[in-house]
């Protein structure tokens, strides 16, 4: 067996982990390239690593360079790469093709990674490269860059980091959406030539990728192999997939800066985001269940079962009033909430959403007393209590912007336009971000609160800095994590939500300082089904917000039963945003049951592999999570339309043990569903059936009659 030492020695690094190689080619004396990032190869010999290096070697071709540019992990347009350049910049027109020459390599064979030290004496630029694999087989990397020049600034316009895929990688999926349709599926050839998408919001963004993936032809779920990247940032964005006649295919990330928004003094550094990319020959489930397992084993991964919420957005909106709240906190307690969460409207000036925010002091026309009697109530009940903030905005009428309208994010000589008749507060500025942090933390130390829904409803737009209107996203970025780290040094043990019109800022960074994502504002079950699917790509269901609403939708104005509604927020961290003084004994006994249910599975929901089924009728979805032992599963079927077959088929369950035998059978409260009556398989009954795993994958279940917008709860375990 070759160790990374020796290998590196000779100039081929042979990276593994959790089935995953990443082989990096360092012969010579410049950036690291990729010669093989994919399934794990094995203890390769140095003469193996250096005949794998001859063997995927390109040749000289007529009409191309001498020597055929390798996908470096930093493209250099130096070198011949036709494509997207990894350092974009220029010194006023000069130093703006970079070619560095390395100067030091470091290697952790324990984590394992490399750092690369580099230099362009000509441009005056240094450079350090950080790659890596996380014990889940990520690929984890990034880099910062230096000006050295003692007396002249550099203008940074564009860091981006590479990872090429095979030539079998031939087809493209990434993700787009809108406030309330967060994260739809798009797909399309990997063609030759560049497609780039950019997010210039300030924010993660609602049609953000998540995650870019190419693949073999027809990949799914569980079949094909697929290689992905996501950029941990919260700020402005680049994601590229490039396939041009020289070079092998790649996948790229990297910040979106805006004209001259990082110029670098003399000295000054600018460190890239880390860039996420995960390999798997088990289709998207294999591709997720890496980031999922990296995310899971994070010390600062929430450990404690995921409470259920009540929030009182479309419960009360801004109607607060004492009695109706603790009413309402009543028949939470009695269903079997763990967490009351006081939503939008509780601040000064705040009887709807165009005035004050910005004046986080409790209203005292609504709350004489504080917020003290509503707190002491629903603690005396046994549930924690969560707030509404958000502290990034301001609205023009506000007593903050009125006495600090310098404190506004401005291009200079205007104003934006208003978007939800807000403005965002520079964050940039000491003396605001001091007010801010000051007035968090007062409320944070004044009240028992255990938990903040962080919201961001307004995209970054005009985002400049006073007075000269320099951009601002990066800085800004930089300084909403600032602030959120700041106050859970000061108030250890408090959990924050990373909301933005919904899911508008769902990304790595964020979550390295949050505790879960509000997916959407839409709590209509049908749109859920695929806003929650496709947010699993990237995060595990514990990390995922899913709420019970009305039975009419706020947002869509459909109309849904509980089961439907709490059995496709059951897979994820369960809320309830329902008025629940309004409804009858029957639904709050029925919710009841639900609650229940959660609470005795959320030990396997938010600890096992999730499992998302390809079936060929798209009317029919099925998904679960089955325990890592494989012993226990829960599967949702669900009926997202009417099927066009009258016969639904079967339903093959994958990610079973072959060679054990389980139980399998109806889950209440959701083992029975309108359209079974017409036609219900004998093996639907609660009894159940016990089926070897193999048969389950292989041959499947005949699937019950269902009518659309209903679903069916599976439990599995090992007989």
């Amino acid at each position: 067996m070759t160790t990374p030492t020796e290998a590196a020695a000779e100039g081929i690094i042979h990276l593994r982990a959790a089935g995953v190689s990443l082989i990096l080619d360092l012969r010579g004396n410049g950036l690291p390239a990729v010669l093989h990032w994919g399934a794990d190869l094995g203890d390769l010999s140095r003469q193996d690593l250096h005949r794998l290096a001859e063997a995927v070697t390109m040749p000289p071709m007529p009409g191309f360079p001498d020597a055929v540019p390798r996908a470096a992990l930093l493209p250099e347009h130096g070198t011949g790469w036709p494509g997207q350049p990894g350092l974009t910049g220029h010194r006023q027109g000069a130093d703006w093709s970079p070619l560095f020459t390395r100067d030091s390599l470091e290697l952790d064979a324990a984590a394992p990674s490399v750092k690369v030290r580099a230099t362009d004496a000509a441009a005056r630029l240094s450079l350090v490269l950080e790659a890596g694999l996380t014990p889940s087989g990520l690929v984890r990397m990034r880099a910062a860059v230096r000006n050295d020049d003692p007396n002249r600034g550099y203008t940074l316009d564009g860091l981006l980091l590479a990872l090429p895929v095979p030539d079998s990688a031939t087809e493209l999926l990434d993700l787009t959406g809108r406030w309330c349709r967060e994260r739809a599926p798009q797909r399309r050839p990997f063609t030759h030539g560049t497609w780039l998408r950019e997010t210039r919001s300030g924010r993660t963004g609602h049609d953000a990728p998540l995650v870019l993936a190419a693949g073999t032809p027809g990949f799914g779920f569980g079949t094909g192999q697929v290689w992905g990247l996501h950029l941990a940032w919260s700020g402005n964005h680049r994601v590229l997939a490039e396939r041009l006649p020289a070079g092998r295919p790649v996948i790229a990330a990297g910040e979106l800066l805006l004209p001259g928004e990082l110029i670098l003094a003399p000295g000054e550094e600018y460190t890239g985001p880390w860039l996420y990319a995960s390999h798997s020959d088990q289709g998207l489930d294999g591709l997720s269940a890496r980031f999922h397992d990296h995310l899971l084993a994070r010390p600062e991964h929430p450990r404690s079962p995921r409470p259920v919420v009540l929030n009182t957005w479309e419960a009360v909106y801004f109607d607060h009033d004492l009695d109706r709240l603790t009413h309402l906190a009543d028949r939470g307690a009695e269903a079997g909430v763990e967490r009351f969460v006081l939503d939008d409207g509780w601040f000064r000036h705040r009887r709807d959403d165009r005035a004050g925010l910005g004046d986080w002091y409790v209203d005292e026309t609504v709350w004489p007393t504080g917020l003290h009697p509503l707190i002491s109530h629903v603690r005396g009940l046994g549930m924690e209590f969560g707030l509404w903030v958000e502290p990034e905005m301001v609205n023009p009428d506000s007593d903050l912007a009125r006495a600090h309208p310098e404190w506004i994010l401005a291009t200079g000589g205007r104003t934006p336009a208003d978007r939800r008749s807000q403005q965002v507060l520079d964050l940039t500025h000491p003396e605001a971000y001091a007010h801010i942090l000051q007035r968090l933390d007062a409320l944070l130390s004044q009240y028992d609160i255990d938990y903040l829904k962080w919201d961001h409803n307004r995209e970054l737009v005009d985002a400049g800095h006073a007075p000269g209107g320099e951009p601002a996203v990066h800085a800004q970025t930089l300084a909403v994590y600032a602030l959120l780290d700041e106050l859970r040094r000061r108030h250890p043990g408090l959990e924050i939500e990373s909301c933005a019109s919904g899911g508008g800022r769902v990304d790595l960074a964020i979550l390295e300082r949050t505790d879960r994502v509000w997916a959407s504002d839409c709590n209509d079950a049908l749109e859920r089904q695929s806003i929650n699917r496709w947010t699993q790509l990237l995060l595990p269901p514990e990390l995922i917000g899913s709420h019970v609403g009305a039975a009419r939708s706020h947002t869509t104005g459909r109309t849904h039963d509980l089961a439907f509604r709490a059995g496709t927020a059951l897979f994820g961290h369960l809320g309830i945003e329902w008025d629940l003084t309004r409804t009858t004994e029957t639904e709050r006994a029925e919710l009841a049951h639900w609650i229940t249910l959660y609470k005795q599975l959320r030990g396997l929901l938010h600890t096992g592999r999730v499992v998302r089924i390809d079936h060929p009728d798209p009317a029919l979805w099925a998904h679960g999570v089955i325990s890592h032992d494989r012993t226990e599963a829960i599967f949702a079927l669900t009926a997202m339309a009417t099927p066009i077959s009258a016969q639904p088929g079967t339903l093959r369950l994958r990610g079973l043990d072959p060679d054990a035998t389980y139980r399998l059978r109806p889950l209440p409260p959701a083992d029975q569903a309108p359209g079974m009556a017409r036609g219900t398989p004998a093996w639907c009954t609660s009894d159940g059936i016990t089926v070897p795993g193999s048969v389950l994958e292989r041959v499947g279940l005949q699937i019950p009659n269902l009518h659309p917008e209903q679903l069916l709860l599976l439990r599995l375990s090992k007989a």
